[in-house]
């Protein structure tokens, strides 16, 4: 026979243990409320080895962070970390336990990563074309200066991903292999619901420019929380409350919250292109985009490349991003499909442990290629230049030596045309117009007195290198674009 008052006494039982466990837990609140506020993140030491505008580049050094890598499994070729315009970059480096940076410093890699920082009112007008052809191209050739390399490797990481392959796509001869990480390429109804708030049907992005000027970083956190409500308002803190006295987690989450709640602005112009030019008219993966009149031809992505995804994300679904291999120009291309979210790929235990060291292996071995043909080629250079020494040496008796006036008279009458064609107003532009010199080298130059392009038309490599403080080679290239 059913006692008609179990029932009631379990659902009392019931209330005073939840009531018990309540209080238990509103006992270790105050404690745990210490790391919600102070928690650490980015703790891997880094440098800032070039700036421009708001940008710093910063370097990463295996020692300073703590890490031995023997001399032999030390990659030669460095990584440039190209991280999305929105939130901060630490995410890559959350903890030492769920570092994508520590990662790639443990599997011997030379890691530099660009910190975008806060863009400023002034910034409302920088295109895509600033940020890829003048920012990231600047941080490739630091990078490479620094290193002594033609080519680098390059990581792109969401929106930082997308830049990174319309980078790759104009400056092929600069990237050695390609690795881009939950990027947006392709979106034909494959971008889920960020695609459709985005589309032109219910959208557009001057409506937000043209109040704001900038995006606010507000706007675009509560967006992206909107994708999934539920978990975003409630099943995260009702994740935490089950989980108070677990001191681990609590930091956890309390790493996690610092970084969505530090989001940054997003550049105006850039934005309206960004959704106007990549979402709603799917020009990069139709091949039909241009970033200042310059095409962003897909076909010209040949170096290696390999897209990480995640199966469970729900901002960029590997829908939007695995398409993209069918269009570029590369034959060696590698995925890999990781059941994890848009977050996961970087910060999950699992990703540590299953994606990130496959991904750096990968690196790895693209990266013994470039040293293999760099030894090649630095041989054949050496026969060519013993072959061109032994030709120098035995001129042939019927070839005329060159008169010494003649050779004045053409110095004299190629240094007179160049002279001719920097007196107009081309002439009269700052150093900053050429390709490749970012504020921080034309404050050097200018610096050294060399302000305008006339005067670096007129002056030596030399002098110009070490007023930039660059290669010579690199200098002349500089003089050879106003020459």
């Amino acid at each position: 026979m059913i006692n008609p008052f179990a029932n009631a006494l379990d659902a009392q039982r019931e209330g005073f243990e939840a009531m018990a466990d309540g209080l238990e837990k509103a006992s270790v609140t105050p404690e745990r409320a210490g790391p919600l506020a102070k928690i650490e993140v980015g703790e891997t030491p880094s440098e800032v080895v070039y700036t421009e505008n708001k940008l710093e580049l910063l370097h990463y050094k295996p020692e300073d962070a703590g890490i031995e890598v023997p001399e032999e499994e030390q990659c030669d070729v460095p990584i440039l970390v190209v991280y999305a315009l929105i939130n901060k970059p630490y995410i890559l480096d959350l903890q030492a336990e769920r570092s994508v940076v520590r990662r790639l410093l443990e599997a011997g890699h030379d890691v530099y990563l660009i910190d975008w920082n806060e863009p400023s009112r002034m910034d409302q007008f920088l295109t895509l074309d600033d940020y890829v052809n003048r920012y990231i191209h600047n941080c490739v050739e630091e990078v490479a200066e620094r290193t002594g390399n033609e080519k680098i490797n390059i990581l792109g990481y969401c929106m930082g991903g997308t830049m990174t392959a319309m980078y790759a796509a104009l400056h092929p001869e600069k990237v050695n292999a390609m690795a881009l990480m939950a990027a947006g390429l392709y979106f034909d109804e494959t971008g889920g619901v960020l695609e459709d708030w985005g589309s032109e049907e219910y959208y557009d992005p001057e409506d937000v420019t043209d109040v704001f000027g900038n995006v606010p970083a507000g706007m675009l956190d509560v967006g992206f929380a909107l994708m999934d409500p539920v978990d975003n308002y409630v099943s995260k803190y009702v994740r935490l409350y089950d989980n108070l006295e677990n001191e681990a987690f609590v930091e956890n989450f309390a790493r996690m919250e610092r970084w969505l709640g530090e989001g940054i602005d997003l550049a105006g112009a850039a934005y309206e292109q960004f959704l106007g030019d990549i979402y709603q008219d799917n020009k990069l993966y139709e091949n039909e985009l241009y970033l200042d009149g310059k095409h962003v031809d897909v076909e010209n992505i040949d170096m290696p490349l390999l897209q990480l995804m995640g199966e469970y994300d729900h901002l960029i679904p590997a829908a939007a991003s695995k398409p993209f291999n069918d269009v570029v120009g590369s034959d060696d291309i590698e995925t890999i499909e990781y059941p994890t979210g848009h977050i996961g790929l970087s910060v999950s235990g699992s990703s540590h442990e299953d994606v990130w060291p496959r991904a750096a292996e990968w690196f790895h071995e693209q990266s013994e290629n470039v040293e293999s043909d760099e030894e090649a080629t630095e041989i054949e250079i050496g026969d060519g230049a013993d072959a061109a020494v032994e030709a120098e040496e035995e001129p042939e008796a019927d070839e005329p030596a060159a008169d010494d006036n003649e050779i004045e008279v053409e110095a004299t009458e190629s240094e007179d045309g160049e002279q001719a064609t920097l007196t107009g107003d081309e002439g009269a532009d700052g150093v900053e117009t050429v390709s490749g010199i970012g504020p921080t080298y034309a404050e050097r130059l200018q610096g050294a007195g060399i302000e305008t392009v006339a005067d670096l038309a007129e002056a030596d490599a030399d002098t110009v290198a070490e007023a930039a403080e660059v290669s010579a080679s690199r200098a002349q290239d500089w003089i050879d674009q106003v020459a």
